[in-house]
């Protein structure tokens, strides 16, 4: 089994003016850490606008700086909101390539299409097309990915003409494909379209163990890949907090785990929100947190390492740690980070290889299967698309003409709504 850290980014309130910058610093050097201590896989949201759960907001620029910090560490997006209107999918083709190769091959795309009500309206994003909005972006933003060029997109969420999308990824045809899965239905839906499920679920190995069946058997079944390849992968997360002491470890874990899953129900299922005024973390204090799963590394290390056998056991390929949450101090996580790294994780890294040529020997028969089905990309002929000038000369109107009728009007532009009615002061034209 390999583990992953997640990068939820959480900070309650109170905030000072460098709150924000602190914890971004530190949730680098957390990488850092993550990495010697045997963590394969950095994964970082997506997130708009929901105060103090998460400010993650921009996971393509927090993972670059991780690449550099970083030398074999996979980088996640945990997740790209798909949906055009959050991120247009030539762009998300762009930024996923670009972040590939800065890495030098290191990305891992994980896709999803947002649930909670104030990221979807403040982007416009019609709730009961948001599914349909997702499969059409990643099914084109892979196309976009492996042609050369892409043939074009005429679709019912967002249409685009034949280009070239660069620059391409290092990995081909593209970063392997995964989806975020809040419940079984969506889980079957990444085994369906040959995606990893990013599952985000606290679980006890029991359960753990129905959803992997349940996965495989699905992957076997019924794969129509929606990208240029597979990836059946099925990845959990494990609130983590480790010390010697494993009630110093709970009381200084189990309070900011709490608030994780508080703050999360806040935003999609029972929360009424006023933005900047709302403050989560006193709401959450006055509240009585819910008895939660997933916390038996929250605790010694030979008690993370029991409660992360029997997830291995479940048939888990991936646990996503969540080292930080609500309230967490930086040195307790650099402490329980690096005493995972000396006490912990070495017995599983044993014990991956060898498991993973038998997941692989297994799969083969399907996964050849699946890829036959893949749908292959048109070869049209791109047309030729002529520059600006090129246009207007088409019309009988010169190069030259073009050039004196731009400064024309940039300075009536200027006239009109900078320097006002009648004004004579002219911008600088380079």
């Amino acid at each position: 089994m390999r583990f992953g850290m997640f990068f939820e980014l959480q900070l309650p309130r109170p905030w000072r003016p460098d709150s924000e910058q602190e914890l971004v610093s530190n949730a680098l050097e957390w990488a850092e850490l993550g990495e010697a201590a045997g963590i394969e896989y950095a994964w970082a949201q997506e997130h708009h606008f929901l105060e103090e759960y998460s400010h993650s907001t921009a996971p393509e620029v927090f993972l670059a700086a991780v690449s550099q910090r970083t030398k074999r560490m996979r980088l996640g997006h945990g997740i790209t909101l798909m949906p055009p209107a959050y991120n247009h999918p030539a762009r998300v083709a762009e930024r996923i390539s670009m972040l590939d190769l800065v890495s030098g091959g290191r990305v891992e795309w994980g896709t999803g299409e947002s649930s909670s009500r104030l990221e979807l309206e403040g982007f416009r994003v019609n709730y009961i097309e948001k599914r349909a909005m997702w499969a059409e972006g990643v099914r084109e933003a892979a196309r976009m990915m492996t042609a050369e060029p892409y043939p074009g997109h005429q679709g019912e969420y967002f249409s685009m003409p034949p280009r070239n999308v660069v620059p391409k990824p290092v990995q081909r045809p593209h970063p392997p494909l995964w989806v975020a899965c809040t419940n079984r239905d969506t889980l079957k839906l990444a085994a369906r379209l040959g995606m990893g499920a990013l599952t985000f679920s606290f679980m006890d190995a029991g359960e753990a163990r129905f959803w992997v069946r349940e996965y495989y058997d699905t992957f076997k079944r019924e794969c129509q890949p929606i990208g240029q390849a597979v990836n059946p992968n099925i990845a959990m997360l494990a609130g983590v907090m480790v010390n010697e002491d494993g009630d110093l470890a709970r009381a200084r874990g189990v309070e900011g785990q709490q608030f994780f899953k508080w703050a999360l129900a806040h935003y999609y299922r029972f929360g009424a929100h006023v933005p900047g005024r709302t403050n989560l973390w006193e709401e959450f204090k006055r509240s009585e947190p819910e008895p939660m799963a997933g916390l038996g590394a929250v605790g010694s290390p030979e008690e993370a390492a029991e409660h992360f056998r029997g997830l291995e056991e479940a048939g888990v390929d991936q646990l996503i740690l969540l080292q930080q949450g609500g309230r967490y101090e930086h040195e307790h996580i650099c402490e329980s980070l690096d005493l995972l790294g000396r006490r912990v994780l070495p017995e599983f890294a044993e014990r991956h290889v060898e498991r993973e040529r038998a997941k692989q020997a297994d799969l083969a028969p399907y996964i050849d299967k699946a890829m036959d089905k893949v749908t292959p990309i048109e070869d049209v002929p791109p047309p030729v698309v002529e520059s600006y000038p090129r246009l207007w000369e088409r019309d009988g109107v010169t190069v030259q003409q073009v050039g004196t009728q731009r400064a024309l009007d940039a300075a009536s532009l200027w006239r009109l709504h900078i320097g006002g009615a009648g004004s004579e002061e002219r911008p600088a034209h380079g």
